[in-house]
């Protein structure tokens, strides 16, 4: 493999698992009313979905078949679902 090829893989491998990572991270830091409220999957479910997603990314690949999957997950997260919850306002509206 030659030197352009690996520092770019490596920083498609190192993006991806960046990106799972956060978008796993996030999904635990909101609060889980939130996306009951915003009408999207519960928290446990999208903790699981990007949870497992930036598992697969770590052991095998981003370009592999399970990878691009993982990746496309954890990019629903980030595009639809991160922004209906953060959206919301915490408690009392006063």
């Amino acid at each position: 493999m030659g030197q352009f090829d690996f520092w770019v893989y490596s920083a498609l491998y190192y993006g991806a698992l960046a990106l799972t990572l956060w978008a796993f991270v996030d999904a635990l830091i909101r609060p889980a009313a939130g996306y009951v409220a915003a009408g999207k999957l519960t928290k446990p479910g999208w903790a699981a979905i990007t949870g497992l997603s930036a598992a697969v990314v770590y052991w095998f690949t981003p370009m592999s078949f399970l990878g691009l999957p993982a990746v496309i997950a954890a990019i629903v997260y980030l595009v639809d679902v991160r922004p209906a919850v953060r959206g919301l306002r915490r408690g009392n509206s006063w």
